[in-house]
């Protein structure tokens, strides 16, 4: 059985769809902006003093935005099962597979960091306050899960987590600066131009490049 990514065997969108649902597009933005608090705060805290009276906020802070995330991403893959992304349009197929690619990645990291965090806070036999409203049951500790998830989350994790915002940055840069396909509309609502001269005007673009 084949494993390429090719569009033929993804969910079809609606053929003359062109954005993403609403719904998609403010779980798309909302996830944004927590990961770029989410980050601040994990550079801020492991550079705190010990006695720092400010660490203990700024820890919660970090575990309590990382476990939104977590229920956001959750949502985000529920929605995305019944909804397909609309195709891309102008694009090579490369650039498609690459975009889908760095995409799924996005979301395996999305889970996968929060997972993570999570046991490697809660490894320490302690609950996790979420903003203070409600307590997260820790778990009974254990060196080797703390010792994995400690190398998961911080040694490679985070790494990746830089790589996959750089390049997502990156390319839609790309497509805003130098396509000009209207890749970036289709995260966005719709504005007083016509969908269809959006769409002229990114074939335009891309003759022009």
């Amino acid at each position: 059985m084949s494993t390429t990514l090719d569009a033929s065997t993804r969910p079809a969108a609606a053929p003359d769809q062109i954005r993403y649902t609403a719904t998609a597009q403010a779980l798309h933005w909302v996830t944004s902006a927590l990961m770029f608090a989410v980050l601040p705060l994990a550079w801020v805290m492991v550079n705190m003093g010990e006695t720092s009276e400010h660490r203990s906020l700024i820890y919660n802070l970090h575990k309590s935005v990382g476990l939104t995330i977590l229920a956001l991403a959750a949502v985000r893959l529920a929605w995305r099962a019944t909804h397909p992304a609309p195709p891309l349009r102008h694009t090579a197929r490369w650039e498609a597979n690459a975009a889908f690619a760095s995409h799924w990645l996005l979301y395996f990291v999305l889970v996968a960091m929060p997972v993570t965090g999570y046991l490697l806070s809660a490894g320490s036999g302690r609950p996790i306050s979420y903003f203070g409203l409600f307590s997260i049951p820790g778990m009974a500790k254990n060196p080797d899960i703390d010792h994995v998830a400690t190398w998961l989350h911080v040694a490679v994790g985070q790494w990746l987590v830089y790589a996959l915002i750089l390049l997502h940055l990156a390319a839609t840069a790309w497509h805003v600066a130098v396509r000009r396909d209207g890749v970036l509309e289709r995260m966005l609502p719709e504005q007083d131009v016509a969908e269809q001269g959006m769409a002229q005007q990114g074939m335009a673009g891309q003759k022009a490049g």
